[in-house]
């Protein structure tokens, strides 16, 4: 389960926090990755840190709400390693707000990188898998939100849970040529962006069943699970890694 040595993966929103913990998880278990962030520092960051710990990996850095952008992304990825046999569409936008007065730009933004970054990305590799005739894997990240409620975060939660139906959808176009389609659905995560607010962790950890807030290596296990070629008879799934808190929905006093 732990072999990707032969993989080609694309990683989309990796320059730190989930998405850079699956890319150097992949690295360093032989696969090669393709790391994409907005910003190019954190790119070039991150490709160092995991070139020096001996994986191999290429940075893109680019919107990838930008369709274009992403058929750039694939077609690099192709030209420097052959193929494309994993992809992971972890690059998405949370702008919380009050549902009566969200604006129409930030709706748009959610939108168009959290759903069209997700679907072309889908749509690019899975075409470019079926040329390749060797099947693959396509991840999706959703969130506990696309599951439980939380107040300012209507439009995102609406984006979350519309990735989840969209694995299950592609399950009819993507069967036929053995590329799965899954998503995980993280709860509240430690990672450098989250842990800028307050007692982010301390708050989630009382009233997180498991008694702690989720950390990058927990939801990087579970992505390479349904990545691994031993898990290629499971698809159409949603995996929420929560540490219990869909089970019992508390939010922390500032929530």
């Amino acid at each position: 389960m732990d072999d990707f040595t032969g993989q080609v993966a694309i990683v989309t929103g990796a320059g730190q926090g989930i998405g850079y913990e699956i890319a150097k998880r992949l690295a360093l278990q032989g696969a090669s990755v393709v790391l994409n962030d907005l910003n190019k520092d954190l790119v070039a960051a991150a490709v160092g840190k995991i070139k020096d710990l001996g994986g191999t990996c290429l940075g893109f850095p680019g919107d990838v709400s930008d369709a274009q952008l992403i058929r750039s992304l694939v077609t690099a990825t192709v030209d420097a390693f052959g193929s494309v046999t994993l992809a992971v569409a972890n690059a998405g936008l949370s702008l919380y707000g009050n549902f009566f007065r969200y604006s129409e730009q930030d709706f748009e933004s959610v939108m168009r990188l959290n759903l069209g970054g997700t679907f072309f990305l889908a749509q690019t590799v899975a075409n470019q898998m079926i040329k390749q005739k060797s099947g693959g894997s396509l991840l999706f990240m959703s969130s506990v939100v696309g599951h439980q409620a939380h107040r300012d975060l209507a439009a995102y939660a609406m984006t979350k849970a519309a990735l989840e139906m969209l694995a299950k959808n592609l399950v009819l176009e993507l069967s036929p040529y053995r590329i799965t389609v899954n998503a995980v659905a993280p709860g509240a995560t430690a990672t450098e962006r989250t842990m800028g607010f307050d007692d982010y962790a301390l708050g989630w950890a009382r009233v997180t069943p498991m008694g702690r807030a989720a950390n990058v290596d927990d939801i990087a296990h579970a992505a390479l699970f349904l990545l691994a070629p031993g898990s290629r008879h499971i698809t159409g799934q949603s995996l929420v890694i929560d540490g219990g808190w869909s089970s019992v929905s508390e939010l922390p006093p500032d929530k």
